[in-house]
Order: C-alpha cells, then sequence, then structure tokens
C-alpha cells in the first residue's frame, strides 16, 4: 500500500475551540497523525511517501474558488487587521442564519468568516491552509496511484495519512476541524482518471455533511455513511437516513445512523449492509473517509468498538473488491488512535 502523509500537517496548531460552553485544548492536534506514523514504524504495511502540488483544478470540483480563495487568505487578512492577531487563532462568533443574506456583499472579515463556515469549533491559524491544502495533495495522489495500479501498486490500495480531516467541509464552508474535503477530492480524482461509477464509505463516528452535500445531485458518486444519530450526535442538522440525494443524485445517497452506545456486533452489520449498497451501485472504486472516532474511548464520540475490530473492518472492505483510497478522518482517543488506523489498514492488504 502506498501511503501519502502530509509533512506540513503540524503547522495547523489550534490552540482552542468551543466545546459544550467552554474553550478547551483541541481535540484535534498533531499527536493523532503522529501515533500513526509510529505505530507505522512499528507494524510497517505500506511505503510512505510525500505528495506533489495539489491540482486546483480538482480543488475546484468540489469547492468554490471564491471559499478556496478565502481560506488561503484568511490568516493574512485577519493579522492585517490588528497587530495582536498573529497571537490569535481565527474562530467564526456570527452566522448568515435563515432568513439573512448567505451571499451578502460584506467585506467584513468577521462577516466573509461566519459566511463561509458552520461552527465555533475550527480554529485557524497561520499554517492552517498549508496543512489543508497539502493534505488535498495527499488524496490526490493516493487516488491517483490507485487509479494507476501497474507494478507499484497491484492492490490498488492507497492512503491520504493527513490532518487536519476534511468531511465536514462542504462546497463552500468549513467546520468540524474540516476545511478542504479531502474525501471528496481523492473521489472526483477518481473520476476525472475516468472511472464512471466512484463510491464514498465514511465510517466515522460523525456524519460526512459536507461530503453528502458536495455530491447531492450528481449520481456519479455513491456517499454512503454510518455515524451516531444525528437527533443527538454532531453535526445535527444532516445524516437522517430519510435523505436520498436530489435530482440526479436521487437514490445516491443512503444514511445509516445508530444510536450512541452501539457495539460491533450492531456497527458490522450495518457495514455489511452499507457495502452491499454500494455493490448495487456498481462502484468502480472506493473511497475509505476513515474516522476511529467510534472506538469507545474516544473523548467526543459514544460508539463502543475496540482494535481488534479495526481489523475486521479493513478485511470486510478489502472483502469487497474495489480499488480503494483510504483518507484518514476523525479519532481522538489519541494514544489509540494509531493502534486503531493501522489495524484497518492491515486488515485491508491481507
Amino acid at each position: 500500500m502506498q501511503i501519502f502523509h502530509n509533512p506540513q500537517h503540524a503547522k495547523h496548531h489550534p490552540q482552542r475551540e468551543m466545546f459544550r460552553g467552554k474553550l478547551v485544548p483541541c481535540h484535534e492536534n498533531d499527536q493523532r497523525l503522529i501515533h500513526v506514523l509510529a505505530e507505522l514504524a512499528r507494524r510497517p504495511v505500506g511505503s510512505l511517501h510525500v505528495p506533489g502540488p495539489a491540482d486546483r483544478g480538482i480543488l475546484e470540483s468540489v469547492h468554490s474558488a471564491d471559499y478556496l480563495d478565502f481560506l488561503a487568505s484568511a490568516w493574512s487578512t485577519w493579522c492585517a487587521l490588528a497587530p495582536d492577531n498573529a497571537m490569535l487563532d481565527i474562530l467564526p462568533s456570527v452566522w448568515p442564519v435563515r432568513g439573512f443574506r448567505h451571499a451578502a456583499p460584506s467585506s467584513n472579515f468577521t462577516a466573509r468568516l461566519g459566511r463561509y463556515s458552520f461552527d465555533a469549533g475550527s480554529p485557524m491559524m497561520a499554517g492552517t491552509w498549508d496543512a489543508a491544502l497539502t493534505g488535498a495533495a495527499c488524496a490526490i495522489d493516493a487516488a491517483r496511484s490507485v487509479a494507476a495500479g501497474g507494478v507499484d501498486n497491484p492492490k490498488r490500495q492507497a492512503m491520504a495519512l493527513t490532518r487536519p480531516p476534511g468531511h465536514h467541509a462542504g462546497p463552500d464552508f468549513f467546520g468540524g476541524y474540516c476545511f478542504i474535503n479531502n474525501s471528496a477530492v481523492a473521489a472526483q480524482t477518481l473520476r476525472n482518471s475516468g472511472l464512471k461509477r466512484v463510491a464514498v464509505l465514511d465510517v466515522d463516528y460523525h456524519h460526512g455533511n459536507g461530503t453528502q452535500t458536495i455530491f447531492y445531485a450528481r449520481d456519479d458518486v455513491f456517499t454512503v455513511s454510518i455515524h451516531g444519530d444525528p437527533r443527538t450526535e454532531y453535526p445535527f442538522y444532516l445524516g437522517y437516513a430519510d435523505e436520498h440525494g436530489e435530482g440526479a443524485g436521487t437514490g445516491a445517497n443512503r444514511n445509516f445512523p445508530l444510536p450512541a452506545g452501539t457495539g460491533f456486533p450492531a456497527w458490522r452489520r450495518t457495514l455489511e449492509t452499507a457495502l452491499q449498497a454500494i455493490a448495487d451501485y456498481g462502484a468502480q472504486a472506493l473511497v475509505l473517509a476513515l474516522g476511529v472516532d467510534t472506538f469507545e474511548g474516544d473523548p467526543i464520540s459514544r460508539f463502543l468498538l475496540r482494535s481488534p475490530d479495526y481489523l475486521e473492518i479493513g478485511a470486510a472492505v478489502a472483502a469487497a473488491g474495489l480499488p480503494t483510497v483510504v483518507v484518514m478522518e476523525g479519532g481522538y482517543a489519541v494514544s489509540e488512535v494509531g493502534i486503531n488506523v493501522v489495524n484497518v489498514l492491515e486488515g485491508l492488504s491481507r
């Protein structure tokens, strides 16, 4: 397996996030990737690679150009507002909710920040854009490797090992620690390679609302998500079982919300249902949006999977027989993230 890792990820080092009414140290931090790399050094399951530059054309196939431009310029604009801002993270504080003009032509930075975000838990700082952009490059190169196959990748498996994660980022909004949707970027890259039908299987505890939104009216990318029930779990406003797509995309979205406290037997049965739906769709390749915050010890999630279960997840995905791009998403029980991620990769590559 070829693993494209993000050497810029530690440039994104947020100080505090708004969580349950308090500013707390960020759950999404650089130790997450450091633990995965350490476990890969202990249990190699593939070769590590650094990506080339990100293809802006592919990024603009999933995100609006004005949104990408905002992300790229946010830090310099923030610092230009006041000298002391260089010591602070950027956090949004106002949003255009129902009845407001979402595309109001305001030049105020705070107003634009709210326009392009949906929560107050996703800080930005000097290195956020570099980290997110290089993460997207990891997803592009991993997808290109899978599409090409050949002697360098005979199993047609690759991983984008990166942070910040991406599956909550939509066409023109960030949130949930996510800025560029790496799973969507990987799926679009597979489509650009000539594959006509691609599936995204999101197994993060939190629904991939950004990925669903990006592809909701398209029938060439089938989006499937197994996640905590949005009636009680973030991101709350998408992820319900009755969301099936719209227009040309009607029938190309499936959500499998599960209650808090779900253990592996019930989760595993749902995975089989999801994989059967992907087979019925006729997918030619798969993007696995891999969140391991389904782990029983995760501090912000409420499923009860254990480390050995992730070996089975990898094996089940491998049994689907599809060229597969794995994209790193969530997982915040930091000391176990490396074990759980590498267990999936080991199960997948057997």
